[in-house]
């Protein structure tokens, strides 16, 4: 059912290794998102990995170009209204000026982790073994799974970002500088929930990204991705910001915890972890996933949200989320319909808008306030919601033992009951 959440813990987990994953030797690393209905027909990659897919064509004009510059007079105006500080000459434009002061703090980072394997248990036996003949299957063993992604440096010391399904996991990583050196990267800290994760290598006086501020975007804004898709290094495209606050339902991740950034930048397998930029060169998100099979549909973490992940992973190897534990379904006309038509409930909804309480997670914090099954959240500390990712945006924002007011509607009665959230319990990451 579209836009459920199970607010910071959902019933199951939608992320699923990609069938190459299972491949030994391979260049992959990336995953596959389970979408709603109505994106059923697609599916969601994360992006760290070399293997093939479409990619969409970039048909905007960028400033600077022979063919901005031959424009209408009209045109004139457009271009000496972008900042100073990027105003495009006949030898360049702000997309090269972006590059060539990013493209430095922009590493690749190749991963490699050991998979243990296991022959049934039946071809233990003799009998069933001489069937095979040489064919049988080998005995138990290991494998080597491969992976590479892209990261950057957004600390002289040597910390670099990028997203924890590129290292998670893994054995061994390397990150390899544009200038060509190589380093051993130690993991920090892996946070699957938010897909951050900070690698750390021994370095210093290395260039580093500026960073911008995502809460600032406004759709249209001209975006750029320096990464390394399908194994080719140091790969720019240009695009626009498309939309932000792109709910992890609207996406069809609901077990992230992450209001995306959509861009019609071109991103590949192997951009994962690479920087969006603005045209300023400042990050403003970090490249992590494309629908498969769609152009122009390429999602980036906030760098504001990546930032606050990463400052935990460095100070604490691990980050806290507030959780209420509730899975949620917004209201629509036909969800009521829809609820109202089932045999299995003699409960009724008489509310046209709000979050529906779909369930309620055992011994959670919205369990002990008392908050029940069929239950509609209407507000949460005085502010009205009218979605499921609005919830879980409150809820993220707020901290682990903060107290939270929720006003529901009880069929049709006002209830308010006082929630203290919780921390995001790490054994419900996998349920």
């Amino acid at each position: 059912m579209p836009n459920h959440n199970y607010n910071s813990r959902p019933l199951s987990n939608q992320i699923n290794t990609m069938s190459t994953k299972n491949i030994p030797n391979q260049t992959q690393g990336y995953r596959k998102f389970s979408l709603p209905k109505k994106l059923a027909f697609l599916s969601l990659i994360l992006l760290g990995s070399t293997a093939t897919v479409g990619c969409n064509a970039l048909n905007s004009q960028v400033p600077g170009s022979s063919n901005a510059i031959k424009s209408e007079p009209a045109n004139a105006t457009q271009i000496s209204a972008l900042p100073a500080n990027i105003l495009p000459s006949q030898d360049s434009n702000f997309v090269t000026k972006v590059v060539q002061e990013v493209g430095p703090a922009v590493v690749r980072i190749d991963s490699s982790r050991t998979v243990k394997t296991q022959q049934p248990d039946v071809l233990e036996d003799p009998f069933f073994r001489r069937f095979f003949g040489p064919d049988s299957p080998s005995q138990q063993g290991n494998r080597v799974e491969r992976g590479s992604g892209s990261g950057f440096v957004f600390g002289s010391d040597g910390r670099i970002l990028t997203n924890a399904h590129v290292v998670d996991g893994a054995d061994t990583v390397t990150v390899k500088l544009k200038d060509g050196r190589e380093f051993v990267g130690k993991v920090l800290g892996v946070d699957t929930v938010t897909d951050v994760a900070v690698v750390k290598i021994e370095a210093n006086n290395l260039p580093v990204v500026s960073l911008g501020k995502s809460e600032e975007l406004q759709p249209g804004e001209w975006a750029v991705a320096i990464g390394n898709p399908l194994g080719l290094d140091n790969t720019v495209t240009v695009g626009i910001i498309s939309a932000t606050g792109r709910s992890s339902a609207d996406v069809g991740v609901p077990d992230k915890r992450v209001s995306f950034i959509q861009t019609d930048a071109a991103i590949n397998p192997g951009n994962s972890g690479g920087p969006l930029l603005n045209q300023r060169g400042q990050v403003i998100g970090m490249n992590t996933a494309i629908i498969q099979g769609a152009q122009g549909l390429g999602f980036a973490i906030p760098i504001d949200r990546a930032q606050q992940i990463a400052d935990q992973l460095v100070t604490t190897g691990k980050a806290e989320h507030p959780y209420l534990g509730v899975r949620m379904l917004s209201i629509t006309p036909q969800v009521k319909a829809e609820f109202n038509k089932n045999p299995n409930t003699k409960l009724r909804l008489t509310e046209d808008k709000g979050v529906l309480v779909l369930g309620v997670a055992k011994n959670s914090p919205a369990s002990k306030a008392g908050v029940r099954v069929a239950d509609v959240i209407k507000k949460i500390n005085g502010s009205e919601v009218s979605d499921a990712g609005s919830v879980q945006q409150i809820v993220e924002k707020s901290t682990v033992g903060a107290d939270m007011q929720l006003e529901l509607s009880r069929s049709g009665q006002p209830v308010t009951v006082s929630v203290k959230a919780g921390a995001f319990p790490a054994d419900q990451k996998q349920q």
